[in-house]
């Protein structure tokens, strides 16, 4: 993988430490956009796990940087990549503020869709969000994913379990969708 991948506004870095302080900053000012919804890694210790946990076989991570100032937008997570004849992985992002809602999240999904699509070879991916999460929703909906089902209790978030929606895309149908758009 190229270190980076650009579209009009973002471009795709790899983690790296260079981004801890930066990184560690956006999660402080993030906190309300992301409770109750999921727990960045908030501590150098889980940055670089999440770095670790990056270069591994089972996982892609991918920072979402605008193209203008290079500052840190979001992150993109592609996790448990199955291989064989099951050629699927679980996605997860998360924006930082204060670029939610501008967009950089859809251009920098797509990006990884491409990806996902194109150099790893996938066939499927899965995203499962909480019910409540509209923004997230709206964000996989807007990019082709279709709803599932509903899978009660299904991830342990901040101490609670929580019900989610499975949303999932298909290799076959991510070129159609980007044409239409």
């Amino acid at each position: 993988m190229t270190a980076r991948r650009r579209a009009a506004r973002v471009s795709l870095e790899q983690p790296t430490r260079r981004r801890e302080t930066e990184f560690l900053e956006r999660v402080q000012a993030s906190q309300k956009l992301h409770q109750p919804w999921l727990r960045a890694p908030s501590t150098r210790e889980q940055f670089r796990e999440l770095i670790v946990r990056a270069r591994g076989e089972r996982h892609a991570t991918f920072f979402v940087c605008t193209a203008e100032a290079s500052e840190l937008a979001g992150v993109i997570n592609l996790s448990e990549i199955v291989r064989g004849l099951f050629q699927s992985a679980y996605l997860s992002y998360y924006a930082f503020e204060p670029f939610s809602g501008s967009g950089y999240m859809s251009e920098g999904l797509a990006l990884v869709l491409d990806r996902a699509f194109g150099s790893l070879r996938l066939h499927r991916l899965e995203a499962n969000v909480q019910p409540g999460n509209l923004r997230s929703i709206r964000l996989v909906s807007r990019l082709g994913f279709r709803h599932e089902g509903h899978s009660p209790r299904y991830l342990k978030i901040a101490g609670r379990w929580r019900d989610h929606e499975r949303w999932a895309i298909l290799a076959d149908n991510w070129p159609r969708k980007r044409a239409r758009r």
